[in-house]
Parts: C-alpha cells; structure tokens; sequence
C-alpha cells in the first residue's frame, strides 16, 4: 500500500515538470515570434536603434516599480495582439531567461491582473520613462547603463 502514494506523488511531479516545461516552451515560442525582430534570439537588441539590450536590463527594472510598469507598458508589449496571460507569461520567461541574476530577490512574478491593469494606461514617452527608471536605479547603486 505504501507504494501507490508513492507512484502518485512521482506521477504528479512528472505531469508537473511537463506543464512547466510546455509553459516554458510556450513563452519561448511567443518571443522568438513576437520580439525577435527587435530585441534579437539572445535578448541583446539593437543598441544603435534605442532598442536595449536586455539580457541584465529588464531585471534592473523590476527593482523599481516604474520600472516594473515600464516593462509591460512600452509600445511592443503593450500593443501586443497576445493576451493578458500570455503577455505575463512571457515577460516571466524573459526575465528568468535573460535577467535572473539582476532580478531583485523579493521579485514577485507579474500577473495576468497586473498586466491587464498595466496595460490599459500606455506610455507616453518611451525614452523619458526608460531614462527616468536608470537614473533613480543608479543612484540606488544598481550598475544599470
């Protein structure tokens, strides 16, 4: 008997390890269709275009709450044709994929509400918001070009 709860705790590690690894994959598959255009496969942009590069960037922001809104809000997020969910799933992608060890440690991952609350008020300077969040970021000490 003791080995059927066994074999269903494995069993639910597996079907687990396997949602996890299709929302993983998912994200993925929306970036490369959605971001690439821009930011480049490996998150590295187009610096000489104003598209940064966001490989340490983006977890920098989420130090900040302006920051955090930032990333949701510029033009090719908000303006995405992918849902509220998606767009949360796949900026949690981005960020454990291309910023984790910049990510503060009390990083709460954005949500479908969050999102949905953030997008419905667009910004209206990109480069001014993007420049005000670096400038309050380093004079916190964080090492954000």
């Amino acid at each position: 008997m003791t080995r059927l709860p066994s074999t269903l705790a494995l069993a639910g590690l597996l079907l687990a390890s396997n949602v996890l690894a299709d929302g993983e994959r998912s994200a993925r598959r929306q970036y490369l269709l959605h971001c690439t255009g821009c930011h480049q496969a490996d998150g590295r942009g187009a610096p000489s275009s104003d598209v940064p590069d966001m490989r340490s960037l983006i977890g920098y922001m989420a130090h900040d709450p302006e920051g955090r809104a930032y990333l949701v809000k510029v033009p090719g997020v908000s303006n995405s044709a992918l849902n509220h969910a998606d767009t949360a799933r796949l900026l949690n992608w981005m960020l454990r994929s291309f910023s984790a060890a910049t990510l503060p440690a009390e990083f709460a991952p954005f949500t479908e509400a969050e999102v949905t609350r953030l997008r419905a008020a667009p910004l209206d300077d990109v480069a001014a918001t993007r420049a005000s969040v670096i400038q309050r970021l380093q004079a916190q000490g964080l090492p954000v070009q």
